[in-house]
C-alpha cells in the first residue's frame, strides 16, 4: 500500500530531478518499500537513488532486491558504491548475493569486500549449497559461563550493535564450544553479581553447519525460537541463523513445491524475472513426460477397443472415472506430501498410512460409486431408456469402476512420496499431473476390466 501511495510522488521528483527533496522522502520510507520501487526504474535512475541512501540504508534495500535486478546493478556501480554496498550487508546475505552472481561479477565483488570479509564469504561459501552454513551469520554474542552478569551486560553493549540480534546470549566453553543459551531477559533481570553458571541448565537446541535449509525452518517453527545457534561437527559455535533469514527459506521451498506439484522444475528467479525461453525450458520436460505418459493410456484404450465397438455407451463415462482417480490421488498425494514435510509423519510411518488411505479411500470410493451408480441409472433413463438389467450392469459398472479408481487413486498417491523420498527424491514431484497420469491409465485398465466381467454376455 505505502508503494503505491508513493510511486506518483517519486517518479514526480525524480522527473523533476529534485534529488534534494527526494533525499528527504527516502529516509522515511522503509527500506523494503525503496526497493518495491527501484525494481520498475532504469538502472540508471536506480544507480542515483542508491547515492542518495546512507550506507547502512543502501545496503538493505538492496538486500530486499531481486536477483535479476541486483546483479544489474552491481554491474554499473562505482567502485566506492559497490564497496559501500557490500561492506553494509550481513555475511549471510553476501554468501547468498554471490551465489547467484554472474561469473563476470564474482571476482570483482569479491575484490570491493575487506581483506576480513572476503575470507568470511569464501569460508562461508565453502558449506555444501542450501546448507545451513550458507545461511547462518557469524556475528552473535557469546559469554564464557565464569563471568558475572555485570560483566557479561558490559559486554553485550560493547559488542551488541554489530551483531544481528541479542535476544538470545550464547554460552561457550574455553574451546568456543556451545554449552548453553540463555534469553536477554534472563540476563536482565538476575543479580549482576551471579555468574553466568548459576542461570544454566544445559538444556538447548542447535543446528549442524551441514544441515539442510529446511532444518532451520523446522526448528526455529518448533521450538519457537527468533534464532538459533549453528555448531560444527565438534560443536564448536559458528554461528547463528535468525527467523528472518529462514522466512526466505521457507518461502522458497514453499515456491518449489508448488511449482513442481504442477509438473514442473522449479524456476530459479521470481515469475516476473524469468524470461520466456527459460520459462519454456523448466516446463517442456515434463510435458514431454506426461505426453508420454498419456500414450500409455491411448493404448490401454487401444487394448479394450472391441468392447468399446460393442458398448459406445462406455466411452461416455471413461472422463468422468479417470478424474474422479486423479483427483483422489492428488489429495491424498498432497495431504502426505505436507505431513512429511512438516514432521508430521516419517518413513517409518508408510504402513499406518497405507492403512489409514485404503479404509479412507474405501469409503470415499463406495460414496461415489453409490452416487455414480445410481446417477448414471437415472442419466440413462432420462435419455430414454427403458428399467431393464442390461440398464443396472451398465450403472453398476460405473459405480465399482468408481470405487476401484478412487481406492486405487488414494493408495497411489499417498505412497509415491514415501517411495521418492526414500530414494532420496523430492515427493512434490509425485503430485498432480504424475498422480494423475498414473491413474489415467490404472483407471482404463480397472474400468474395462469391470465392465468384461460384469456385461459380458450382457452388452458385450
Amino acid at each position: 500500500m505505502i508503494v503505491h501511495l508513493l510511486k506518483p510522488e517519486f517518479e514526480e521528483l525524480i522527473k523533476a530531478k529534485d534529488w534534494v527533496t527526494l533525499k528527504e522522502v527516502l529516509n522515511d520510507v522503509p527500506a523494503v518499500d525503496v526497493s518495491e520501487l527501484l525494481e520498475e526504474l532504469d538502472n540508471e535512475i536506480a544507480v542515483v537513488i542508491f547515492r542518495l541512501l546512507k550506507k547502512e540504508k543502501a545496503a538493505d534495500v538492496f538486500s530486499y532486491l531481486s536477483t535479476g535486478k541486483g546483479a544489474e546493478l552491481l554491474d554499473i556501480f562505482t567502485a566506492q558504491q559497490l564497496s559501500d554496498v557490500m561492506s553494509n550487508l550481513e555475511p549471510d546475505e553476501r554468501v547468498a548475493l554471490m551465489e547467484e552472481l554472474p561469473g563476470h561479477l564474482t571476482q570483482r565483488v569479491l575484490n570491493s569486500m575487506e581483506k576480513d570479509d572476503r575470507k568470511l564469504v569464501q569460508k562461508l561459501l565453502g558449506y555444501p549449497e542450501e546448507s545451513v552454513g550458507r545461511l547462518m551469520t557469524p556475528r552473535y554474542v557469546k559469554v564464557k559461563k565464569d563471568w558475572t552478569i555485570l560483566k557479561s551486560m558490559e559486554h553485550i553493549r560493547r559488542f551488541g550493535h554489530s551483531v544481528e540480534t541479542v535476544n538470545v546470549i550464547y554460552v561457550v566453553d574455553e574451546k568456543e564450544k556451545l554449552i548453553d543459551d540463555l534469553r536477554l531477559n534472563q540476563l536482565i533481570l538476575a543479580d549482576p553479581e551471579a555468574k553466568i553458571s548459576s542461570l544454566m541448565d544445559e538444556n538447548f537446541e542447535a543446528l549442524s553447519a551441514f544441515d539442510d535449509q529446511e532444518e532451520a525452518v523446522k526448528m526455529l517453527s518448533k521450538y519457537d525460537r527468533v534464532a538459533m545457534p549453528v555448531v560444527d561437527s565438534g560443536g564448536i559455535l559458528v554461528g547463528i541463523v535468525t527467523v528472518d533469514d529462514v522466512i526466505d527459506v521457507a518461502e522458497e521451498e514453499t515456491t518449489e513445491d508448488m511449482q513442481l506439484m504442477a509438473g514442473m522444475d522449479a524456476l530459479d528467479d521470481y515469475y516476473s524475472q524469468t524470461s520466456i525461453s527459460e520459462m519454456v525450458k523448466k516446463r517442456i520436460g515434463w510435458l514431454v513426460i506426461l505426453f508420454m505418459g498419456q500414450m500409455l493410456t491411448v493404448t490401454a484404450m487401444a487394448t479394450y477397443e472391441s468392447a468399446l465397438a460393442a458398448a459406445a455407451v462406455l466411452s461416455f463415462f471413461i472422463p468422468m472415472i479417470i478424474s474422479s482417480g486423479g483427483n483422489s490421488g492428488s489429495q491424498a498425494a498432497t495431504l502426505i506430501i505436507r505431513a512429511l514435510s512438516t514432521d508430521d509423519i516419517n518413513l517409518e510411518d508408510w504402513t499406518k498410512v497405507l492403512k489409514r488411505e485404503f479404509l479412507s479411500g474405501a469409503l470415499l470410493g463406495g460414496l461415489i460409486g453409490l452416487m455414480g451408480s445410481i446417477v448414471i441409472a437415472l442419466w440413462m433413463m432420462y435419455r430414454g431408456e427403458l428399467f431393464s438389467i442390461q440398464l443396472v450392469l451398465q450403472a453398476l459398472t460405473v459405480g465399482c469402476s468408481l470405487v476401484g479408481v478412487v481406492l486405487f487413486g488414494n493408495l497411489s498417491g499417498s505412497m509415491l512420496p514415501f517411495v521418492m523420498t526414500k530414494f532420496g527424491l523430492d515427493p512434490a514431484v509425485t503430485s498432480a499431473p504424475f498422480v494423475a497420469t498414473l491413474v489415467d491409465v490404472t483407471g482404463i485398465i480397472i474400468y474395462f476390466s469391470i465392465a468384461l466381467l460384469l456385461l459380458q454376455g450382457v452388452v458385450l
